[in-house]
C-alpha cells in the first residue's frame, strides 16, 4: 500500500530551483547518480568484510545503466548497500542537514546560474539534479540484509509517493522519465548511447567499480584509482572530476596535492584545496576530514583523525597499506601511524600554500580570502607548525588597504622600532579611529588591524615573530623611545589623577598620564595580561559569566579638556559639575574605542546639560 507524503518545506523550494534550470550543464545529473551509486558499493563492500553474517551478494558489485528509447527512461542501478524505508524518507524526503535556510537564502540572492550551482554542490544534494532532466523519478531500493524493499516516486513538486515492496533487488535503482529533448535549453537526448558514454568518460572514468551500459561488452570507465597512478599519467581534468566526486562540489579545486609515503608505514594521498569555502565551514556540526581507504578498500568518509580541525576544508583520499579493515574512529584517534600521517599531510599542505604565496601572491590572496580565518585557528593548537602558519598570515594594517605578511611588516619597520604592533577590534574603522594609534602613527610605526574573532585569541598565545614581540597598542605601558612624559608636563597632575581614581573607582583601577595620545583627551587601556573588551564580550555572548574587568584611564597632559579639569580641580576640589565632567571624560574614552556605555541615557543627559550651559 502506497502513501503520499509532503516534502519538507525547504526541500520543496530546492526542488523548484532545480526544476527551473539551476544549472546550465544538465549532464552532471548522471555524474551525481553514479557518484551516489559508487558510495553505496563502497559501503557494502566494507560491511561485507566486517560483518561475515551479513546476507549479501558481493560477488559482482557494479553500476548498470539501462536505456529504454520507447519509454524515454534512463535507469542507473547499483547492487550496493541500499536504503531502508526510513532511510528513503530521511535522505530524500527531507534535507537532513543544518544550514538549509541559509543555503536557500543564498540561492535566491545569487543571480548567476553558476553561483547557484556552486552552492548546490557545496550542500551535497546532487540527487535532486535529476529533476533538471526528468518529469518524474522512480527509486526502488532494498537495504543489504533486509528482506523487504521500498519504492519512491515523485514529479519533483510538493509531494512524493512511497510504498513497501515484498521483493526488490539488493541495492538501489533510479529511473528517470526524461523530459523531451531541447537543445536550446542544453537538454540533450539522454537515451543516446554515445551521450551516456561521453558523460561517463568525462566525469566518472576514475570510479573504482565497473559502469556497464546494457548491451555493451566492456565497462565504460577505466576504474583506475587516481591516487595510485603516477602524477605524470593523470590529467588536470581527471583530478578535477575526482575532486568533485569526493567533495560533492561542482567547481574545480584551487589546488591538487598528490603525495606518497614510504618506509615503515606506506600510504598514498590525493588531497584538494577547494576554491571556495563550503557553507558549513564554521558550523559546529559541519563535516570534515578526508576519505580513508585501506589497500583500495573504502573504510570511512570524513576521517577526522587525518586532518586537524583548522584544515577541515581539505578534501581527498588517503589509502593506507597497513591498517586493519575493521577500525573505529576512536581507535584511529589514538593510532600512532595515523598521527604520523596526519603530521606529514599537514606539513605538505602548509608547504604547498607557502610555495603558492611566494610564487603567486594574487592567487594566494584568493585562497586567503576564503580560508584565512580558518588557518589562523591553527595558531591555537598546532605549536609544531606555528612558525609556518605565521609566515602564511595576511593581515590588514595601517600601511595600506591591502593586507600584509608579517615578513613584509618586519622589513618595513623603521630604525628604532623593536616590536610588532597590533590592535584588535570589531571593525577596521573602529581601530583606525582609535586614539590608541595616535602616537604610533605619529612616529611612522605601522599597526596591524585584527578584526577576526579568532584574532583576539591567537595573539594571546603567539608572543613573538622573528625574534620580535607582538605588542598590543591598547595594553600595558608603551615604549616609544624618547616620548617619555617630561617632569614639567606631569607637574601638578598628581592631585587630579588621585581624585579621578576615586571618582571613577567603579570603572577604572588606575588613572595615569599617557604616552600614546597626541590629539585625543583620553583613552582606556588594559594591563599587559588583561582580557580585551571584545574578547570579554565574546565570552558573554557564549553564555559565560564574566566578572567586570576594570581597566586604566590614560589622559593626554597637553589636551585643553584635561588641563582645564586639572585647573578646575585645583581651584575647588568640591566644585559642582566636576564629577559629571569626570564621568563624561571616561564615557568619551570608552566610546572612542567602540565600547558600550553602562547607562547611555545618563551620558546623553550629561552631554545635553553641558551643551546647554555653554550656550
Amino acid at each position: 500500500m502506497s502513501e503520499t507524503l509532503e516534502f519538507q518545506a525547504e526541500t520543496r523550494q530546492l526542488l523548484q530551483l532545480m526544476v527551473h534550470s539551476i544549472y546550465s550543464n544538465k549532464d552532471i545529473f548522471l555524474r551525481e547518480l553514479i557518484s551516489n551509486a559508487s558510495d553505496a558499493l563502497d559501503k557494502l563492500r566494507l560491511e561485507s568484510l566486517i560483518d561475515k553474517d551479513l546476507e549479501v551478494d558481493a560477488s559482482d558489485l557494479h553500476i548498470a545503466i539501462e536505456i529504454d528509447k520507447d519509454q524515454r527512461t534512463l535507469t542507473v542501478r547499483d547492487n550496493g548497500i541500499g536504503m531502508s524505508h526510513e532511510d528513503v524518507v530521511s535522505l530524500i524526503g527531507t534535507i537532513a542537514k543544518s544550514g538549509t535556510a541559509e543555503l536557500l537564502r543564498k540561492l535566491r540572492e545569487s543571480p548567476e546560474q553558476q553561483q547557484r550551482a556552486e552552492l548546490i554542490g557545496q550542500f551535497g544534494v546532487g540527487f535532486y539534479s535529476t529533476f533538471m532532466v526528468a518529469d518524474k523519478v522512480t527509486l526502488v531500493t532494498r537495504r543489504a540484509g533486509e528482506h523487504h524493499g521500498t519504492r519512491w516516486e515523485s514529479a519533483g513538486e510538493g509531494t512524493y509517493e512511497i510504498e513497501a515492496l515484498d521483493e526488490a533487488p539488493q541495492g538501489t535503482s533510479v529511473t528517470l522519465h526524461l523530459k523531451p529533448e531541447d537543445s536550446e535549453d542544453q537538454l540533450f537526448d539522454y537515451t543516446a548511447d554515445w551521450k551516456i558514454r561521453e558523460i561517463v568518460k568525462k566525469y566518472s572514468d576514475f570510479i573504482a567499480w565497473p559502469i556497464r551500459l546494457a548491451g555493451a561488452d566492456a565497462p565504460l570507465n577505466s576504474m583506475k584509482a587516481l591516487w595510485a597512478r603516477p602524477r605524470s599519467e593523470v590529467s588536470d581534468e581527471e583530478y578535477h572530476e575526482f575532486y568533485k566526486h569526493v567533495s560533492h562540489d561542482w567547481t574545480d579545486p584551487f589546488e591538487t596535492i598528490h603525495m606518497r609515503g614510504e618506509g615503515t608505514f606506506e600510504y598514498e594521498a590525493l588531497l584538494f584545496i577547494p576554491a571556495r569555502a563550503p557553507f558549513d565551514l564554521y558550523m559546529r556540526d559541519g563535516k570534515r576530514g578526508v576519505q580513508l581507504y585501506v589497500k583500495r578498500v573504502f573504510i570511512m568518509d570524513d576521517c577526522e583523525a587525518l586532518t586537524p580541525r583548522y584544515l577541515r576544508f581539505i578534501k581527498g583520499v588517503v589509502d593506507a597499506h597497513d591498517l586493519s579493515l575493521n577500525i573505529s574512529r576512536e581507535i584511529l584517534q589514538q593510532d600512532r601511524q595515523i598521527q604520523v600521517v596526519q603530521r606529514r599531510l599537514v606539513k605538505k599542505v602548509l608547504s604547498t600554500l607557502g610555495e603558492i604565496k611566494d610564487k603567486d601572491s594574487q592567487r594566494y590572496s584568493t585562497f586567503w580570502n576564503e580560508f584565512g580565518r580558518t588557518l589562523k585557528e591553527g595558531l591555537l593548537d598546532d605549536a609544531e607548525n606555528s612558525e609556518t602558519l605565521l609566515d602564511l598570515l595576511l593581515l590588514p594594517s595601517t600601511h595600506s588597504p591591502e593586507p600584509t605578511s608579517l615578513r613584509a611588516y618586519v622589513e618595513r619597520m623603521p630604525e628604532g622600532q623593536t616590536d610588532i604592533y597590533y590592535m584588535t577590534g570589531e571593525t577596521r574603522a573602529t581601530v583606525e579611529h582609535s586614539p590608541h594609534l595616535e602616537a604610533f602613527l605619529a612616529k611612522g610605526y605601522e599597526v596591524l588591524i585584527l578584526t577576526d574573532p579568532v584574532d583576539e585569541v591567537w595573539v594571546e598565545q603567539v608572543t613573538q615573530y622573528d625574534g620580535k614581540n607582538l605588542q598590543s597598542v591598547a595594553k600595558g605601558q608603551v615604549d616609544l623611545g624618547a616620548e617619555e612624559i617630561a617632569p614639567e608636563r606631569s607637574e601638578g597632575f598628581a592631585p587630579l589623577l588621585s581624585w579621578l581614581g576615586t571618582a571613577l573607582e567603579a570603572d577604572v583601577k588606575e588613572v595615569r598620564l599617557s604616552t600614546r595620545l597626541t590629539t585625543s583627551a583620553a583613552c582606556i587601556v588594559g594591563d599587559k595580561d588583561d582580557m580585551t573588551p571584545t574578547l570579554e564580550k565574546m565570552y558573554r555572548a557564549m553564555g559565560q559569566e564574566m566578572p567586570h574587568m576594570k581597566r586604566i584611564l590614560e589622559l593626554n597632559a597637553d589636551h585643553a579638556l584635561v588641563t582645564g579639569l586639572r585647573d578646575a580641580h585645583a581651584a575647588d576640589p568640591e566644585a559642582p559639575g566636576l564629577r559629571d565632567t569626570a564621568e563624561l571624560l571616561y564615557g568619551i574614552a570608552l566610546l572612542s574605542e567602540g565600547g558600550e556605555l553602562a547607562d547611555p541615557a545618563r551620558f546623553t543627559r550629561l552631554v545635553a546639560d553641558r551643551l546647554a550651559q555653554s550656550l
